[in-house]
């Protein structure tokens, strides 16, 4: 079983920046493929940012060049750093995390609010 919890969402005005983390716990390995997708209100899951197991990252248009993915296997967890938000990016963001040995495993998710 994994675990994962995420933190560092809030409120911030449009063009601010915020930091979201997920620690991760269990049967965890650094071979895993690891990211964040959102889901605004009204509207499907989508991808934000991913590691795969080789190190390869791949973003959303929408937030190329705005946000970030990074990760610690020492501590078991990975970041999102958000910068010059935006409305649009209001969301719930869910930290993911496939297993290299089986199994995908999402957060509860951490609430992130633009305001205009």
């Amino acid at each position: 079983q994994v675990q994962l919890v995420e933190s560092g969402g809030g409120l911030v005005q449009a063009g601010g920046s915020l930091r979201l983390s997920c620690a991760a716990s269990g049967s965890i390995s650094s071979l895993d493929d690891v990211g964040w997708y959102r889901q605004a209100p009204g509207k499907e899951r989508e991808l934000v940012a991913r590691i795969d197991r080789w190190g390869r990252i791949n973003y959303a248009d929408s937030v190329k060049g705005r946000f970030a993915i990074s990760k610690d296997n020492a501590k078991n967890t990975i970041f999102l750093q958000m910068n010059s938000l935006e409305p649009e990016d209001t969301a719930v963001y869910y930290c993911n995390r496939k297993r290299y040995y089986g199994g995908d495993y999402w957060g509860k998710g951490t609430l992130v609010t633009v305001s205009s």
